[in-house]
Parts: structure tokens; sequence; C-alpha cells
């Protein structure tokens, strides 16, 4: 009997350790797709947060997956090109930095799984059906632009006095987003319930451009910028120097811009949207369907404003305002 017992015993110590030495054998090396419309370094704080969630769930590069990048350098007319290049080398699943680069992906495959990082309004743009049921090979997470904005201009009503006229850049660029222009018709919608008019002034990208812009803009006699989209990302810094030079204030939609000395950010917390994304990337690639993951809503928001950029432009701004930030640079 003791010898029936210590022989079943030993079967089964046999049979976990072949399981187990079986488990342990390198299956299929996943390849993660990012499409990026912007370059690696002003991206660099967001993919980290992105990968230490990935590495949460068991996944370790070079073990059982690889990366393959993509970045646009913020010329949005090669996300297309570049969502291709993704396809071909025939990745498991495609990550999206923006609604432009979700588009691009989703024009060049309809099979391959898209999670997006940050979309301003992925159903209008018509990425999905709902939120609530995707519907088809693109889920992740909405940064809620469109109703971003109109917090940012009630910010910028209660920052400056008697506000009544509010400057907004447009770029003259081919490839308007579609999501600049979703979020401009809600800009329009906000502004008529503050009582506040806008003057939209369009201009290409240039440097004398830019400043022929912003001197028109001050001639108008606006009171505050408000820039909407990521048309003018790539010209951020030169941006944020001529409101400063034509004592303006301006709040910005990416947090980039106060790098480069802006005066305010109000937005989404861009880190916490990836650690999001990464969490359905790691159920996509565990078997989940995209169709079946519903599309999240940001829920970390952040209120940035730099005090020191405030006075030098003579804007004074009440105790009571600065306790609404997260953050106050001084």
């Amino acid at each position: 009997m003791r010898k029936n017992i210590v022989s079943l015993a030993l079967s089964a110590m046999l049979f976990a350790l072949s399981v187990s030495a079986h488990a342990q054998q390198p299956g299929k090396i996943f390849r993660i797709g990012l499409l990026d419309p912007s370059d690696a370094r002003t991206s660099a704080v967001r993919l980290e947060a992105f990968w230490q969630e990935i590495h949460k769930f068991g996944w370790v590069e070079g073990n059982n997956f690889t990366i393959e990048s993509r970045f646009a350098e913020e010329k949005s007319d090669r996300l297309r090109e570049l969502a291709a290049d993704l396809v071909r080398v025939k990745v498991d699943v495609i990550v999206c930095a923006s609604t432009a680069a979700a588009l691009a992906a989703k024009s060049a495959t309809t099979t391959i799984p898209i999670v997006m990082a940050s979309s301003a309004d992925p159903v209008g743009a018509g990425l999905v059906v709902s939120l609530a049921q995707p519907g088809g090979n693109v889920t992740g997470v909405s940064n809620l632009a469109v109703e971003l904005n109109t917090k940012r201009l009630e910010v910028l009503k209660d920052a400056v006095p008697k506000l009544t006229r509010v400057g907004i850049p447009r770029a003259t660029t081919s490839d308007a987003a579609v999501s600049d222009q979703l979020q401009m018709k809600e800009v329009r919608v906000a502004a008529v319930a503050l009582k506040l008019k806008l003057e939209e002034i369009t201009t290409r990208l240039d440097s004398k451009a830019l400043e022929s812009a912003f001197q028109s803009l001050k001639q108008n006699q606006v009171g505050a910028i408000l820039l909407v989209g990521r048309r003018f990302f790539a010209e951020r810094k030169r941006v944020v120097e001529l409101a400063g030079k034509y004592w303006l204030p301006a709040i910005y939609p990416q947090k980039e811009y106060m790098n480069e000395g802006g005066l305010m950010y109000y937005g989404v917390d861009p880190t916490d949207n990836y650690r999001r994304a990464a969490v359905y990337v790691d159920k996509i690639l565990k078997g989940a369907k995209p169709a079946d993951l519903p599309v999240q809503q940001a829920t970390k928001f952040e209120f940035v404003i730099n005090l020191k950029v405030a006075k030098q432009i003579g804007l004074t701004l009440s105790p009571e305002f600065l306790a609404r930030a997260n953050k106050v640079v001084k």
C-alpha cells in the first residue's frame, strides 16, 4: 500500500514538473505596435508609464513581446504610411497616441486590434460605434478633449477680469484633423453660453506667419488665447513666446506647453491614460476582442499654473483661483 502511495506521489511530482517546464518554454513573441504623431523624446514620459504598466502583467521585452515604434515627427501626413508599415510587419496590436493616429490605423486594417491611448471624440470621429459597444477593432481611452475645451474657456474667463473676446489661432494645413473640427464646433457653442466672442484667425505654422497672427489678435483686442487640438504642438515653443511677447494669457491643451513656459494647462493626466491603455493591450494579447472592451473615459485631470509667467504678463490671479490648481509653478 505504501509503495503504491509513494509511486503515485512520485508520478504526481513528475507530472507537475513536466507541466511547469512546458509552461516555461518560450511561446509566441507578440509584437506591440506604437503609432505616435509626435517624436520619441516628447512622448517619453507617457510611454514610460505605458511600459511600466505592461511589465506589471508579466510582459518582458525580448522574452514574450517586441516593440515596433513609428513616430510621425509632427508630420501628420505620414501617419497613414506608418500605419500601413505596422500592418506589413504584422503587429498583434497597434497603440495609437491620438485620434489622427487611430484613424490612420483603422484605414490600414480592420482586423488588427487598435488601442487608443488618447482620442478627443472617438464616436464623432467614426472610430467606434459607441463608447459602451465599440463594435469593431478599435477601443481604448477617450481624453474628453471636446468637453475640456469648454472647461478651458471657463478657466480663462475666471482668470482674466472682464474677458469678452478670446483669440483662437487656426492652422491652414490641408490635413486638418477631424478631432480639431469636432472640438471647434463645441468651442463655438460654449462661447455663446459663456457670452464670449471668438476671434478665429488662420495662419501657417512658420515663425513669421505666427508672429503676424498674434499681432492681429492683439490688434483685435482679444483678452486671452485658447489653443485647440494638436495643430500647433510642433511650434509650441514659438507659440508660448508670442503669447508672452503680446501679454496674452493663454491656456493650452497639452501639458508639454508648460515645459516651454506656458501660463496654464488644463486637461487629462496623460500618463494615467497610457496606463489604462496598457491594461487593454494586456487583455487583447491574452485573447480579448476590442469590440467587447468599452471605450473608457479619462478620470484624472490636471490644472497647472505658472505664476511666474502670470506676473510677467501683468496678470493677477486670486488666491482662490490658484487654490484650484494641482500645481502652481512659482
